[in-house]
């Protein structure tokens, strides 16, 4: 085990120990950040095995800056095996606890998934409150969502978390109301209450959902009638999608150094180069091991991926694990339905090469110059955007066609559906001014619209 000095102690977010960034005036909780590491080089259970130490160390102790805890120090601790009642063994537990006690720790947390019973055990072995890597991620979107929607796909996902807890929850269970032999042991009633209860306002969560569901699909439906392609950011939290948003379409999404920045679906429109209009969506970040009562939840909001036109997988080239979290969020990505075609098809973003050295910034060009879907930009000084918007739209323009024909200037509603369905790319009008001919790109979902409603020709 290695614990850190307080020389080296894990700073907030603008240098100084333990920065609250919501609420200055109540006290940031004291915690201790225990990552676990099996001496196999794993990293414990649901955790990948292919990261190092260190970038696992930094996450998780990004995570927990990211819901205002004061870092007081970090403990790293190397298993050779995994203990079932407490997930470490008896010696390392009773380490951390004098930790705990000499440090005045209020919560720890882990970088692993703990059972119900784990969590219930260390919490009271070490006589204060533990959350385990999802309930940390579940909280930092309770904090972050804004929207209704958000709100309800957070609660959603935290009362499936919860409903496996309620062991631990639940401190009132031993104050069993009434009793009789029927009763199973002390709190039964109570225990089964909570359960119902619990299970009633999952199920009511769900049903309003499913609305969301179908008017997210209604607004997708109406925007195919535009039809403006969509084309969704997505990458691993963190990477920089909301400030290449930003740069994009002069947004004002929150752009922070923060995990989960983040979490509520935005849309702009954005004009391409040669005068194409798309709408581009800023998605909720992946991580490794994003709970699974997260991905459910969410489901309805990252459909906006599933159905865009085109997907860019937005990468912090300059982090050190970069080509692993390129793998977690192709594997999320993939949990979601997205096609191993459609993976293989998305236009790859190699951001933040401001922060490579020179010698690094030679040569992941000449390796992104190998592929024409991958471009290095850097969204924060501008960078290879202009290289990008030349490749997301000749992505787009693939299964697009160019149609050719005359229309009467006269024909008012013609003239408008033409200019709102497709990019006019050439237009002559006659000498008399009655007629005009058009050259016209169309995407595919317009193609045949166009080739009934007007006599066209291809000019592919």
């Amino acid at each position: 085990m290695t614990k850190n000095t307080d020389e080296h102690k894990t700073s907030g977010l603008n240098g100084s120990e333990g920065v609250s960034f919501h609420n200055e005036e109540a006290p940031a909780t004291r915690a201790l950040v225990v990552h676990l590491s099996m001496r196999d080089g794993g990293r414990g259970q649901g955790l990948s095995d292919r990261r190092t130490t260190e970038a696992d160390l930094a996450e998780i102790t990004g995570l927990a800056l990211a819901i205002e805890l004061e870092i007081v120090d970090t403990v790293t601790v190397m298993l050779r095996q995994v203990t079932p009642a407490t997930y470490l063994g008896a010696g390392k537990v009773s380490e951390i606890k004098g930790y705990v006690a000499m440090d005045d720790i209020e919560l720890v947390v882990t970088n692993t998934q703990l059972s119900p019973g784990q969590q219930r055990n260390l919490e009271k072995a070490w006589n204060c409150k533990v959350l385990d890597r999802t309930g940390l991620i579940l909280e930092i979107f309770g904090r972050r969502a804004q929207t209704k929607e958000g709100r309800l796909q957070v609660e959603l996902a935290h009362l499936a978390y919860q409903r496996s807890r309620l062991v631990r929850s639940w401190t009132h269970l031993e104050r069993q109301r009434g009793g009789s032999g029927t009763v199973g042991g002390p709190g039964e009633t109570q225990k089964e209450s909570d359960r119902r209860d619990l299970q009633a306002r999952i199920k009511k969560l769900e049903r309003q959902l499913d609305k969301v569901k179908k008017t997210r699909g209604l607004h997708r439906k109406s925007r195919q009638k535009v039809p403006y392609p969509v084309v969704a950011l997505v990458g691993y939290t963190n990477a920089g999608k909301s400030t290449l948003f930003n740069y994009l379409t002069t947004g004002d999404v929150l752009a922070k150094d923060l995990l989960f920045a983040t979490l509520d679906p935005t849309m702009r429109s954005l004009e391409l180069p040669h005068g194409r209009k798309v709408i581009l969506s800023d998605t909720v970040g992946f991580i490794a091991d994003l709970p699974t009562q997260l991905v459910a939840a969410f489901r309805a909001t990252l459909e906006e991926v599933l159905s865009a036109d085109l997907i860019v997988h937005v990468r912090d080239i300059a982090h050190e694990d970069t080509e692993i979290q390129r793998l977690d969020v192709l594997k999320v990505l993939s949990e979601l339905g997205v096609s191993e075609k459609e993976r293989n098809q998305m236009v790859e973003v190699w951001n933040k090469c401001d922060l490579l050295d020179e010698d690094d910034l030679v040569q992941r060009k000449n390796l992104a110059a190998l592929s024409e879907n991958i471009n290095v930009i850097s969204s924060v000084s501008g960078e290879g955007i202009d290289t990008l918007l030349e490749t997301i739209e000749t992505n787009l323009s693939k299964n697009d066609d160019i149609l050719t024909f005359s229309v009467s200037l006269a024909s008012g509603a013609d003239v408008a559906w033409i200019y709102e369905n497709g990019d006019v790319l050439e237009r002559r009008d006659s000498d008399d001014g009655l007629m005009a001919e058009l050259s016209v790109r169309f995407p595919i979902t317009r193609i045949d619209v166009a080739r009934k409603r007007f006599d066209a020709a291809s000019a592919n």
